[in-house]
């Protein structure tokens, strides 16, 4: 059985923005953020810290690493999905410059891409593999501090939540989800 606390990264500047591949570091509040997180995960003593190579996950997943003196690892795997030409804009930005395509992403959500953008079906396949060879390769616990997107597949596919309750889930910055792999298979 593999145990796993995954953690939604701190806040950027980009908070609001389709920031999939973007790569900002965390803001002041983002850093405010650290020693509560780090008192939240007092009781977890970890084998090691597992992130997504962008640095606002790097940066939440430092504090963690440091305060458990424990090794911190990136994968490029725990990234957010690329929103290709969408990177960095807000809705209403994207809305303006092509209501069309907009709206039929919308309709389609999650089948579409973005321009120029990841598939949401191999953003999930990724996720799934990623998260499936921790599982077997980590008996852990390990902390994961990913995006939140990623968790989202993770509380959907492997935990059976709708996808109402993981959007819910996941929304606040910092938040703090555990998962225990029984063996099953990803």
């Amino acid at each position: 059985m593999s145990r796993l606390v995954l953690i939604r990264h701190a806040e950027t500047g980009m908070a609001g923005h389709y920031c999939g591949h973007s790569d900002p570091d965390l803001n002041d509040w983002g850093r405010a953020q650290l020693p509560h997180l780090v008192q939240q995960l007092s009781g977890d003593s970890f084998t090691a810290v597992y992130s997504s190579d962008l640095r606002r996950a790097q940066s939440t997943a430092r504090a963690i690493a440091e305060d458990q003196s424990i090794p911190q690892v990136s994968r490029p795997a725990l990234r957010e999905i690329h929103f290709g030409e969408w990177e960095g804009l807000r809705w209403e930005q994207i809305e303006q410059l092509d209501p069309q395509y907009a709206q039929k992403w919308m309709a389609a959500y999650p089948l579409l891409p973005a321009p120029g953008g990841e598939t949401y079906t191999a953003f999930e396949a990724r996720v799934i593999a990623e998260i499936g060879q921790l599982v077997k390769n980590e008996p852990g616990p390990i902390a994961v501090v990913t995006h939140a997107g990623v968790l989202r597949i993770v509380l959907q596919r492997l935990c059976g939540f709708s996808e109402q309750d993981a959007w819910q889930q996941t929304r606040p910055h910092c938040c703090v989800m555990r998962y225990e792999a029984k063996g099953e298979t990803t």
